[in-house]
């Protein structure tokens, strides 16, 4: 007879083989009810290979997965195992044409006769959205909600099927501060109503806010059970990575492999395309009086200027425009009016190709969407950008040429795969960025755009990131726009753009840049740093 103690959801000796990849061994991993368990480790680490063993998505070669302590139902039972564990994944599985409560019960409506009970669906809907504090409408239509509340249907979708455990996998990354603690009040909701939750994330001091207890993964295994109270960030991040990282913007920059690697080694594997070398004679972007109504966030009359090799940082909240200003720099998105010049030559706003042709690299905010194409290999995904140059006048590519071309900057960016010929698709998220931002520096870029780019990387390869974009830039001569919510990002520039409802609010100028005074900017108390008035 199963214990009452058992735990909800329990991975007993985990194993786990694609192809010569060991991604898990020997995984052992239990959630209790009633508690909330954090799970931490580099990318690549097996986070995402247990998670989605645990879901059911994945069947493991050996060992096995038990809810309250009897063996989890066989692989294929959809129903079955939607019925202990649902998981919300970080990108959202919503659809958005559909209704909130046809989201919910998405996959498992109740259906008599084949006709489904509307009334009855929206109803319950309602009910798990009233007994959980959630306030949005059955009926409205996904596309019309916030990302906020797109989540929380996410979560709604899950406690319909009526499963006590719930996997959050990097819930807070598109989430603005303001909906991040509301999200901790819902999990401690969810908690303290007996239900057990693994919380996955790359931001510790999330882990150290929400969880009771940490699970550390390195190399497919687990190397550390412990209490968060037992243990500091500056520990548990020398339990993750062997040493805790340097400073992103003090080069040099501590690699994944713990060995030291120059931001002059990234500049040094680009390929010179360009003949200016970087010059203070005048700015290498400019951006004047530019507008938008885009429903990513708007922009009102926003004006700035980056010199050569000068890294600078636009920051605020979700709606404030800071992702709409990058991708109108870069091209991906039309502007109302307003101009970009790069080097003094005008750049038509919402035309991709030309910008790029303008000198115009751009890492996006959603890699998956527009950073790689996932069934393509690492060399063919790094060299896209230049597979012009590669093929000369005849129009020829060889695979070797692409693999000769993405070898340097794949090595000095520690991209970790089988081969270049590996998908990008089944890398890590923080070697899918990696690759991104190969293929966005190979082009020898004049301008880099990169919006939000350590979003769900581990702060080993964070810190590997942000100091190859920097040193990229000053070795160069080239102007780096970052464009991030993420303000430990911002480390690496020389001066902070605050936007506020689309209007440039405040600059920071001096380095070291406050916390507490660029959040006091970015939600508009505060007028701090150079006034803009």
């Amino acid at each position: 007879m199963t214990s009452s103690l058992a735990p909800a959801v329990q991975a007993v000796g985990i194993d786990k083989h694609f192809g010569s990849t060991h991604a898990l061994r020997g995984v052992d991993i239990s959630i209790d009810a009633g508690h909330c368990l954090g799970l931490v480790g580099r990318n690549g680490a097996g986070k995402s290979t247990l998670v989605s063993i645990l879901s059911g998505l994945s069947v493991p070669d050996g060992g096995e997965v038990r809810f309250d302590g009897e063996p989890a139902p066989t692989a294929g039972a959809v129903d079955a195992w939607r019925g202990r564990i649902a998981t919300v994944f970080q990108h959202s599985m919503v659809v958005p044409q559909l209704t909130v409560a046809e989201n919910v019960f998405l996959g498992h409506r109740d259906a008599a006769n084949g006709m489904v009970n509307w009334r009855t669906m929206r109803r319950r809907t309602d009910d798990i959205m009233a007994e959980w504090g959630f306030e949005i409408r059955s009926t409205t239509l996904c596309q019309d909600l916030t990302v906020e509340q797109l989540q929380v249907v996410e979560i709604a979708r899950a406690l319909a099927t009526g499963a006590r455990c719930l996997l959050l996998d990097e819930p807070t990354a598109a989430l603005e501060r303001g909906a991040i603690q509301r999200l901790f009040e819902r999990v401690n909701q969810l908690v303290s109503g007996g239900v057990a939750v693994m919380y996955i994330s790359h931001h510790l001091e999330e882990v150290f806010e929400i969880c009771q207890d940490v699970v550390v993964m390195r190399d497919g295994a687990v190397v550390l059970t412990t209490p968060t109270s037992a243990l500091t960030k500056d520990q548990l991040v020398t339990t993750m990575v062997g040493t805790v990282p340097a400073t992103p913007a003090s080069p040099p920059v501590a690699t994944p492999t713990g060995t030291a690697a120059t931001t002059a080694a990234v500049a040094a594997a680009v390929p010179r395309a360009r003949t200016e070398a970087g010059s203070d004679d005048g700015p290498v972007l400019v951006v004047e009086g530019l507008t938008t109504s885009s429903t990513r966030g708007r922009l009102n009359g926003v004006s700035l200027q980056i010199g050569a090799g000068e890294c600078v940082g636009v920051t605020g909240l979700l709606s404030a425009g800071v992702s709409t200003l990058g991708r109108v720099v870069a091209g991906a998105e039309a502007g109302d009016g307003g101009r970009v010049l790069v080097r003094g030559q005008v750049v038509r706003t919402g035309r991709r190709d030309l910008a790029q042709q303008a000198g115009v690299g751009y890492i996006p905010e959603d890699r998956r969407l527009e950073g790689f194409v996932a069934h393509l290999g690492v060399a063919e995904n790094a060299t896209m950008t230049i597979t012009d140059r590669l093929s000369g006048t005849l129009g020829l590519l060889r695979p070797r040429q692409r693999t000769e071309a993405a070898q340097p900057l794949s090595e000095a960016l520690s991209v970790v795969a089988s081969g270049p010929d590996q998908p990008v698709g089944e890398l890590s998220g923080g070697n899918q960025q990696k690759v991104t931002v190969a293929r966005t520096l190979i082009h020898d870029p004049s301008v880099i755009v990169a919006i939000t780019p350590t979003r769900g990387v581990d702060v080993a390869s964070k810190a590997l990131l942000l100091g190859a974009l920097a040193g990229y830039a000053k070795e160069t001569g080239a102007a780096l726009l970052l464009a991030s919510d993420e303000l430990d990002d911002l480390v690496l520039c020389d001066r902070v753009v605050v936007l506020v409802r689309g209007e440039v609010f405040a600059e920071f100028t001096d380095a070291p840049f406050d916390r507490e005074e660029l959040i006091s900017a970015t939600e508009g108390l505060v007028r701090t740093g150079q006034d803009i008035r």
